[in-house]
């Protein structure tokens, strides 16, 4: 049911399901999956500890990236980096070949969906609101704006007449997560960013959303950064697995591959992955 979630998408953003992603022609395209570079780049946080060191990654228009590693291995800044809510004290980050940097950021961010693993919403805005938010700021018609939010909302189990006037404080942390999916998905943005985002769901919506996933990789056309602490997840997610420890990267690999490494942190997160034997 959830893979309706993807269509509705891509044609609210003008696009056709299924439609190979076309090469890039301009950083403002939003029909076009978008190219990510971070060049030896180097975060150093408030009290003084380097939390990601040197670090390079690139990825191609409508890659599928998963990145793992422990607690504090430097996952969450590595994504931030893309967004513009970490700085690098030195190298930087890319996206369709033009720095974070530079004049424009806030346009840019629209065109970004970032799921974050606490969703974050406006409180004082109601759930319709919140998922608006981003069409609103590009200028989309009302109609169209509250037609695919709704449907959005229908396919996360939110039905719109029972949710959209709703306030942040009276949903679960489930339902938050929902909205936040929603909010980042609903204008169909050539990046999304991930962050732990089925954290806070039920086991049977959490595969629901994976199934998702997996169809909005296989279409092309929106590059895909997913950060998990869970290997079966991202296994089954991205086609390619960035593993980062101690902030840096110390394996980057195909999912086939991945599974196939002789590298020992792979081997600890692939056996801790492996559910024990019923008694």
């Amino acid at each position: 049911m959830l893979g309706k979630l993807l269509v509705s998408c891509r044609k609210a953003a003008g696009r056709t399901p299924g439609q190979p992603a076309r090469r890039q022609r301009s950083p403002y395209n939003r029909r076009v999956a978008s190219s990510v570079f971070i060049d030896r780049a180097t975060v150093i946080g408030a009290n003084g500890n380097v939390i990601v060191r040197d670090i390079s990654l690139r990825i191609d228009p409508g890659e599928s990236v998963a990145v793992i590693g422990r607690s504090g291995a430097g996952k969450t800044t590595l994504l931030r980096l893309l967004n513009g809510l970490a700085t690098p004290s030195s190298g930087t980050a890319i996206i369709d070949g033009l720095p974070l940097g530079e004049p424009g950021l806030a346009e840019r961010r629209r065109r970004i969906g970032t799921i974050l693993q606490a969703p974050a919403l406006f409180p004082h805005r109601t759930v319709f609101e919140n998922v608006a938010t981003v069409p609103r700021l590009l200028g989309w018609p009302d109609e169209r704006i509250r037609r695919t939010s709704a449907e959005l909302l229908d396919r996360l189990d939110m039905p719109f007449d029972r949710f959209a006037g709703r306030f942040p404080r009276s949903l679960s942390g489930g339902e938050q997560q929902r909205v936040g999916i929603a909010r980042a998905m609903v204008a169909a943005p050539p990046l999304l960013l991930c962050d732990e985002p089925f954290s806070a769901l039920d086991p049977i919506v959490r595969r629901d959303l994976q199934d998702a996933f997996v169809a909005l990789r296989d279409g092309g056309d929106v590059t895909l950064l997913f950060v998990t602490h869970d290997v079966a997840e991202a296994l089954r997610v991205a086609r390619r697995i960035v593993l980062v420890d101690g902030g840096a990267i110390v394996a980057d690999l195909p999912s086939a591959d991945f599974v196939r490494s002789a590298h020992p942190l792979i081997h600890r997160f692939l056996d801790a992955a492996r559910m024990p034997e019923a008694s």
